[in-house]
């Protein structure tokens, strides 16, 4: 169920999803001239003070958020998506069971044109355990998912009226690698799919590996390509994924490392060449305890690299050399809360909204966008167990 808020003082805040991986969407000359934007937030519900997905709204004037409304009715709808024509919304259910399998949900939801409303149209089996993220593919036919837990990926089919079809395609990931607390086993962590939306792209913290699929968007169907995967170091493990908005050069940010790895990307055969492995934190923090990374964002000028640490609370800033993909530390900036986790560069790039999961808030930065350096604009929101945030130009 969806509810509408008339208080002015209720803040909130989301992400621009994108049919592809880059951070801009098929909208994004509309989005351009927004004065504001509708945001999604993903939160974990269970155990905590979140009643679901929540409904902002950024003014691009002030960097201000205002709360709206809230949505219900899903456990965990810890990652979101929204598909390329911004009527539908999809959100993982980040569960272990479901109709009685090892199994987590994917939800749809159709926006309400007026006012950005949620209702919703289906749920579906992710086909595996803990699913912690989903894409839609840029023909808006298919949700993309990796299950954390199941250590596995499948793609579900989206009818023209939003609702979800059961899987069309589904691949078990199988191995392990050399952390045995962390890789054990597979642990699919994200999935994106390339400019092109010819292959898709799975980190998989538990293997270290990005693997990639060849990817089929009228039937549906994953397949593992020729190369299968690009390997990061040993101890990595690689969790979220991000193209160069030129699609030339790709980006891993590693969990357990805190490093990200970039890519020079061959676009022809789905082939990832590993170019650089950086530091998301200075060499003399990295014996703090408790230390992860969570989410990377390229700013859509191509120009600079984001990606978040937690423990260590802050956004890490890299300049990106357009010539050869690599990367030149700025800064760290702290994002004014505890264990932020997924971020969001608005599609004009002018401000990065950061989440911070244990001290339920959403801060604002506007973006220097000579140096990429963060600079606070003084607003935030208070949000529950923020998770991950998705942005549409408002009605």
């Amino acid at each position: 169920m969806t509810h509408f808020l008339t208080s002015p003082r209720s803040l909130v805040l989301g992400f621009l999803i994108v049919g592809t991986v880059f951070g801009m969407t098929e909208t994004t000359n509309a989005a351009d001239a927004a004065q504001e934007y509708l945001v999604y937030v993903g939160t974990y519900t269970a155990g905590g003070k979140s009643k679901g997905i929540y409904t902002l709204k950024l003014n691009m004037k002030t960097g201000s958020l205002r709360q709206i409304g809230f949505t219900e009715g899903v456990v965990n709808p810890s990652f979101v998506a929204i598909h390329p024509s911004n009527k539908f919304l999809f959100a993982v259910g980040e569960i272990s069971e479901f109709d009685g399998k090892k199994a987590g949900g994917v939800t749809a939801f159709a926006i309400n044109p007026k006012d950005g409303s949620l209702t919703k149209l289906n749920e579906k089996s992710s086909g595996g355990a803990g699913p912690c993220h989903l894409v839609v593919d840029a023909t808006g036919k298919n949700v993309l998912v990796a299950n954390y837990g199941g250590g596995s990926v499948a793609c579900l089919p989206i009818n023209a009226d939003g609702t979800l079809e059961d899987a069309s395609s589904f691949i078990q990931h199988e191995g392990s690698s050399v952390d045995k607390q962390r890789q054990q086993g597979p642990h699919g962590h994200s999935i994106n799919v390339s400019p092109d939306n010819k292959f898709a792209f799975a980190a998989d913290l538990g293997l270290d590996k990005v693997l990639i699929y060849a990817f089929d968007a009228e039937k549906g169907k994953l397949a593992p390509n020729d190369p299968a995967a690009a390997d990061v170091e040993p101890g990595s493990g690689p969790r979220h994924f991000a193209f160069h908005p030129s699609g030339k050069y790709a980006y891993v940010i590693n969990e357990i490392s805190l490093t990200v790895t970039a890519f020079e990307y061959n676009a022809k055969r789905g082939q990832l060449k590993t170019l650089q492995t950086i530091s998301t934190i200075p060499d003399a923090d990295r014996d703090q305890p408790g230390l992860s990374t969570a989410e990377i964002r390229v700013h859509p000028s191509g120009k600079f690299l984001y990606g978040s640490n937690r423990g260590h609370d802050t956004i890490a800033a890299f300049r990106i050399n357009q010539d050869t993909g690599e990367l030149t530390y700025i800064e760290n900036e702290s994002t004014q809360g505890k264990t932020p986790r997924n971020f969001l560069v608005d599609p004009t790039g002018t401000y990065l909204l950061a989440e911070n999961q244990s001290t339920d808030s959403i801060v604002v930065f506007r973006i220097n966008q000579d140096t990429g350096e963060l600079e606070p604009t003084g607003n935030s929101i208070e949000i529950p167990s923020p998770v991950c945030i998705r942005m549409i130009p408002a009605p």
